[in-house]
């Protein structure tokens, strides 16, 4: 784009849309219009500039985070420019519904948002300024709000179609924007932030964050003797699969996290298995969001660096001292025997280790993301995994903007 002269960089994720690229911009915004315009849904233009009195109002002025770029006005009054609009049409809300007449309405605008990222690094795609269309909805009760998501749904996948964009749309977490039901619409692209799940036979499709994995395999019984072995050097699941000859799949993998009473949980999952932050966070011992501990604090407490930790001694074990750091696996790192893991002696592994027999049978949770091939989360096909960009999302938001800040109308017998 910026080859073509259809846009120019001032400033990080800050951009001047160039006659050429404004062009493409407002044939873009003529598609989505129309769209929205056959939904049944009314255009209108709030302010990019909110106060703050609304966002304290609703909670997200702590909620929200770093993204929200706060200032002042020359009465020190606090403001935001905004990254989204539901504070400002849930007030504006309260203000002109009265009637269960009204109902149900959906609004929508096209406006410009600014988001303080803190790394705009993917050009107009992560921008830190943006024109948006965003669109909010008020019903009387959950069978309306059901139907003009659908609605959503349908208008959403015609604009993406009439663009041409292979895309999928996806469940997805909701984020600070809140609610309880998602979904996120993500062009198929390399370059794309997001991991996409998807079935090769239906059209079954999730963020990667929030696909389910399939129930393991019972365990096999034990048929190695544990052996301590001498493993300098061998820091990462590749090196130490490689020098012992054994595939990732027998090792098992030691991550350490903050615990939500401020000590260090432990989990653990397969050696070829990558850990699902949205899963582990949402353990009651792990805290949210969560973050890796670190490294001097675990080795001031185990008495050994990252490389060579594992599940022996942590949480009991006998004829070792407990370290009391509880001990979570994965589903499927409970059901492995005979594999490798860390001794918690620097450059020292242990080998044939099996729960049960050499270890005590841990806590299990499922915190693993799926893998490429594994059975779809439906029953049908496969998994692929590829990357998409976000270019759509709609949520279910219930009645979290509309309770908090009073939005009431009467109802047929003139009651609110």
């Amino acid at each position: 784009m910026l080859k073509a002269g259809a846009v120019r960089r001032l400033a990080g994720g800050l951009y001047t849309w160039m006659p050429l690229g404004l062009r493409v911009l407002r044939k873009v915004e003529t598609i989505v219009r129309e769209e929205m315009n056959a939904a049944g849904a009314l255009e209108l233009l709030m302010p990019a500039v909110q106060p703050a009195t609304l966002w304290q109002e609703s909670g997200r002025w702590e909620e929200y985070g770093p993204e929200l770029l706060r200032l002042r006005d020359r009465h020190d009054r606090e403001f935001v420019f905004a990254p989204t609009h539901e504070e400002v049409i849930t007030d504006l809300a309260r203000g002109v519904l009265n009637s269960y007449r009204q109902l149900p309405v959906n609004f929508y605008q096209i406006q410009t948002k600014f988001r303080d990222e803190v790394r705009p690094r993917f050009g107009v795609m992560r921008a830190r300024e943006f024109v948006m269309k965003d669109a909010y909805s008020f019903h009387p009760d959950q069978a309306s709000l059901d139907a003009t998501y659908d609605v959503m749904y349908q208008a959403y996948s015609r604009i993406f179609t009439r663009l041409g964009l292979d895309f999928r749309a996806v469940a997805a977490a909701t984020g600070a924007i809140g609610g309880n039901e998602s979904h996120e619409f993500h062009v198929l692209a390399e370059s794309g932030e997001d991991a996409i799940a998807f079935s090769t036979e239906s059209d079954y499709a999730t963020n990667l964050e929030l696909a389910p994995c399939p129930e393991p395999a019972a365990r096999p019984a034990p048929s190695q003797a544990m052996e301590k072995v001498h493993t300098p050097g061998l820091t990462t699941i590749a090196e130490l699969s490689k020098a012992l000859s054994i595939p990732e799949s027998q090792s098992l993998k030691a991550l350490f996290v903050n615990g939500a009473d401020g000590g260090i949980v432990a989990l653990f999952v397969r050696g070829d298995h990558e850990l699902n932050a949205v899963k582990a966070a949402a353990h009651p011992l792990v805290a949210t969001p969560l973050e890796f501990a670190d490294a001097d604090a675990i080795t001031a407490k185990i008495g050994c660096p990252p490389g060579s930790l594992g599940p022996a001694g942590l949480d009991s074990l006998d004829g070792l001292d407990s370290l009391n750091i509880p001990i979570i696996a994965d589903r499927d790192a409970a059901a492995m025997a005979d594999f490798c893991c860390g001794a918690n002696e620097e450059s020292y592994h242990y080998t044939g280790v099996n729960w049960g027999r050499d270890l005590p049978e841990p806590d299990t949770a499922e915190l693993r993301n799926l893998c490429e091939g594994e059975p779809s989360p439906d029953g049908r096909g496969t998994v692929r995994i590829r990357r998409g960009i976000e270019v759509g999302h709609i949520f279910k938001l219930g009645q979290k903007y509309s309770s908090t800040l009073g939005v009431e109308v009467l109802d047929d017998a003139g009651t609110a």
